[in-house]
């Protein structure tokens, strides 16, 4: 291969498919048509000798060589970026560049659109994308650029992921104030534990799974919940207690947002469990970076309000 006749774009384009699995994805990452992500990526087949990406339903999966390859061609366009930005001084109103970030629908919902705001206040060019949890492994995600900030429970991570807390999440109770067992109850006090542990639960579970941090608190005092149902997000587990017989623990900042417009009633836990703090976490690699820098700024101010009084 006569490397000095290289073009260096087509790395845009295997970088951005490692990232995406999709041409028409990558086309939008790096501005191009899904015709022309496939007329470089039929380039990069005949100058490496392989076919790098496999169709497999609506996904293009990497092939060995890619997989191996990929990792440095990550960092080398990296650098080359961290360097020419180095050259001028950062504006943030001339940012062109779309944001990744990954949590609950906590985040999503309560902020998500405080964050866009600033974004169209201060450029055009700005551009975010939320993905669920659910997306898959933040390491992983992390070292394939798919995502800049995951906004996750603390984690046990490598070195070479960079963590911020952003706020302590302690957990509330919420339930329709009409249900039998509390509406003669006292909103001021914590819920009696006999009332706890007879009531019907929802749970936010991400795999479906029945149990979570406060069934390990429950256990360590000898006692037991009945989960009946569990949903993917907080937003629609709070819509079931809403329309049904369920309680749900939530995080406090999740429950107050959402108690006055649902109508819901609010208890403290009737015992002490794990306050989780709430980070952001990302690839140290990004550390220097002016946008990511500024990026991660915003999301810190604007968790501010999430601080207190809770």
């Amino acid at each position: 291969m006569n490397f000095a006749a290289f073009d260096l774009n087509l790395l845009r384009v295997f970088d951005a498919l490692m990232r995406e699995r999709s041409a028409t994805r990558a086309g939008e990452q790096v501005g191009l048509s899904q015709p022309a992500v496939s007329a470089a990526l039929n380039r990069l087949r005949d100058l490496l000798d392989d076919r790098l990406f496999v169709r497999q339903g609506n996904e293009m999966l990497p092939t060995p060589r890619a997989e191996t390859i990929a990792p440095g061609i990550q960092d080398a366009l990296q650098s080359l970026q961290r360097l020419l930005e180095s050259e001028r001084s950062f504006s943030p109103e001339k940012l062109e560049r779309s944001f990744t970030l990954m949590g609950a629908d906590l985040f999503s919902t309560l902020f998500a659109n405080q964050l866009m705001a600033r974004f169209t206040q201060i450029s055009d060019g700005l551009s975010l994308r939320f993905l669920d949890t659910a997306r898959g492994d933040v390491q992983r995600l992390l070292t394939d650029d798919a995502i800049d900030l995951a906004l996750e429970p603390r984690l046990e991570t490598p070195e070479w992921i960079a963590s911020e807390e952003l706020f302590p999440s302690p957990f509330k109770i919420i339930i329709s104030p009409t249900h039998n067992k509390v509406q003669d109850l006292d909103l001021s006090k914590p819920l009696p534990i006999e009332v706890f542990c007879a009531l019907r639960w929802g749970l936010r579970s991400v795999n479906g799974s029945r149990r979570g941090l406060i069934d390990d608190t429950l256990e360590k005092i000898g006692r037991q919940r009945r989960v009946v149902l569990t949903m993917p997000h907080f937003a629609s587990l709070t819509h079931c207690v809403e329309d049904g017989d369920l309680a749900a623990v939530v995080p406090a900042q999740f429950a107050i947002a959402y108690a006055k417009p649902l109508g819901l009633a609010v208890f403290d836990l009737p015992f002490d469990a794990p306050v989780t703090p709430i980070m952001m976490h990302w690839h140290s690699r990004r550390t220097r970076d002016p946008a990511h820098i500024w990026l991660r700024q915003q999301v810190f101010d604007l968790c501010a309000q999430f601080r207190d009084g809770y």
